[in-house]
């Protein structure tokens, strides 16, 4: 026994959603740009000069570790006892490379 065959209805292609309201112009939604921003400035006119930031490099514990070569919760340990300073980011801890060698450089000790 066969099975009837449906006869499948083709719909014909449906426009897209109608606009509500209002129709809305370009202009009306366009917001003006702040003047401090680069975009606000006239072609010809120069910007001020903004402050020379300097870099800041930030390794993660384990960079740190293997720099000192020891193991990441000595790393840890000293983050958390103050004498090496870092940053939390969300649920790690970034440290700047100028405060791993500060630490080395103040930890060195000469031995006879």
């Amino acid at each position: 026994m066969t099975m009837p065959q449906r006869a499948y209805q083709v719909r014909p292609q449906q426009p897209g959603p109608r606009p509500v309201g209002r129709p809305v112009s370009a202009a009306s939604v366009a917001r003006p740009v702040p003047a401090a921003h680069p975009a606000a400035a006239p072609v010809n006119r120069q910007l001020p000069a903004q402050p020379q930031r300097s870099a800041v490099t930030f390794l993660t514990v384990a960079e740190v570790a293997a720099m000192m070569r020891v193991s990441k919760m000595t790393v840890y340990r000293l983050v958390h006892g103050g004498e090496l300073s870092a940053v939390r980011v969300g649920r790690s801890f970034r440290v700047p490379e100028r405060a791993v060698q500060d630490y080395l450089r103040d930890a060195y000790t000469d031995i006879a």
